[in-house]
């Protein structure tokens, strides 16, 4: 599915790139400070960067799938519609909106989540920002069965957004 014009442009304005989990984004911000190892809980195993930031633009149809972090991750709506965030934790789903009437929303550490357009919305323009800062090394990407086996009441959630 095409992106609409508006979201072209943003794409364009902001040289975002494609993501490997779907839509578009570009670090904008990678602090140059490092933080210890003993410094951060033991779940990170080594320093870290002290926090990073990124862009992130979905397009209706468009979707990023279950993942998870070893940090923190906060999310703030800069333009279009708002954006779902689907949720898994121990009590089953749980769906966050960060948009117009709710600019800022948080995924705690450790949970699984993946995101989407709000119904309706064309696309969805937001920024995210971790710390410690975002490293490959502490991010896992869903699989399938694995999920389901953990949360087999969500199955239509787990199947939407994993491949």
């Amino acid at each position: 599915m095409p992106l609409p014009a508006e979201a072209e442009r943003w794409v364009r304005e902001l040289a975002l790139s494609r993501h490997p989990e779907g839509g578009w984004f570009r670090e904008t911000y990678r602090s140059d400070e490092r933080v210890p190892a003993h410094a951060l809980p033991p779940r990170f195993g080594g320093e870290r960067t002290l926090a990073t930031a990124i862009l992130y633009l979905l397009g209706a149809g468009e979707c990023s799938r279950f993942h998870r972090l070893l940090a923190d991750e906060t999310w703030w709506h800069h333009a279009g519609g708002g954006m779902l965030l689907h949720q898994l934790a121990a009590g089953g789903a749980r769906r966050v909106m960060v948009g117009p009437e709710s600019p800022q929303a948080l995924v705690p550490h450790g949970t699984w989540f993946a995101a989407e357009p709000a119904p309706g919305a064309a696309f969805s323009l937001v920024g995210c920002g971790t710390s410690p800062g975002f490293e490959y090394a502490d991010f896992e990407l869903g699989e399938r069965g694995a999920l389901l086996a953990e949360f087999p009441r969500e199955r239509e959630l787990v199947t939407r957004f994993t491949s």
